[in-house]
């Protein structure tokens, strides 16, 4: 498999999002295990979820985001796209 090429900054955004969901999982005091089985991922997936990996799938941060309760920010990605307005 090729390895995947990510800026810096973008790598940067990524770790902090993982930051985001590691910190609301905490606050909502639940346990990894907890989280992996209520998402239907593995630990070592959320484990790389809340490190902002890029190989882990699209679909993996989506259902971490679900068990939290936030799966409606994904309705914010590319929602202010004001190049694409401007075409």
């Amino acid at each position: 498999m090729k390895k995947r090429i990510i800026t810096p900054r973008s790598q940067k955004l990524l770790t902090k999002m993982g930051e985001n969901i590691k910190r609301a999982r905490r606050r909502r005091k639940m346990t990894t295990i907890q989280m992996a089985e209520l998402a239907g991922i593995s630990r070592t997936t959320l484990y790389l979820v809340e490190k902002g990996e890029t190989g882990v799938a699209f679909g993996a941060y989506f259902n971490v985001l679900s068990v939290l309760g936030l799966q409606h920010d994904f309705l914010k990605l590319a929602d202010e796209d004001i190049l694409g307005k401007k075409s």
